[in-house]
């Protein structure tokens, strides 16, 4: 009996057991708890931009551009020499095809394809640059030349477009058959090919890897 009387008695004045003031008993907080901040944590990218401080307005101007340029440059300084070896290496490497340094519009195998079939044929649309330097020599003519050679520009302007449908559906149709598990739109290809058939060759970029008359693998 003096055992369990002891014992009740020691639960009972436990102060650790009884709240502030002497009533109900106040739950334990638990270990590792950690309060809310209130708040939700930044992300890692708005943490970097606040420490690398507000970002610069575009320019609004060519001058502003310019100087800009400047500043960047003095801030990173390459030589001239540097600079112009780069710029000559992304060149060789665009006109050589390599995928790292095309235009977005160059890049891939499809297109790289269209190319060849374009490059392996002559193209009358291929005349049109310096046909049309003809046609500007020939408005310095008396009125009779002038005419011939309106009449003649218009002419083979219509042969051009004409050429440059056929071609474009062509190469198309060529592409379709090669790459048949590729999404290929015909306007766009046949629109690529056109552009490419209408430049001079030896201005082609990238430079035309097959020669006239040699097949397409």
């Amino acid at each position: 009996m003096r055992f369990l009387r002891r014992n009740s008695t020691t639960a009972t004045d436990d102060p650790e057991t009884e709240g502030p003031d002497g009533g109900e008993e106040v739950e334990p907080q638990t270990r590792g708890y950690t309060p809310g901040k209130g708040r939700a944590t930044p992300k890692r990218r708005e943490a970097e931009a606040k420490r690398r401080g507000p970002v610069a307005p575009p320019p609004r101007t060519t001058r502003e551009a310019l100087k800009r340029n400047k500043e960047l440059r003095k801030a990173n300084p390459v030589s001239k020499e540097d600079r112009r070896a780069a710029a000559k290496e992304r060149r060789e490497r665009m006109a050589a095809g390599d995928d790292r340094y095309l235009l977005p519009r160059d890049r891939g195998p499809v297109k790289a394809y269209v190319r060849d079939v374009v490059d392996s044929r002559r193209h009358l649309v291929g005349l049109f640059m310096p046909l049309a330097v003809l046609v500007f020599a020939g408005m310095l003519m008396p009125p009779g030349i002038q005419q011939i050679a309106t009449l003649a520009f218009m002419l083979l302007l219509i042969l051009m477009i004409v050429e440059g449908i056929l071609t474009g559906r062509r190469v198309s149709k060529q592409t379709r058959a090669k790459f048949p598990n590729e999404t290929i739109k015909g306007m766009s290809i046949g629109w690529y090919a056109f552009i490419r058939a209408s430049q001079i060759r030896k201005l082609r970029m990238p430079k035309p890897r097959i020669q006239i008359g040699d097949p397409v693998s």
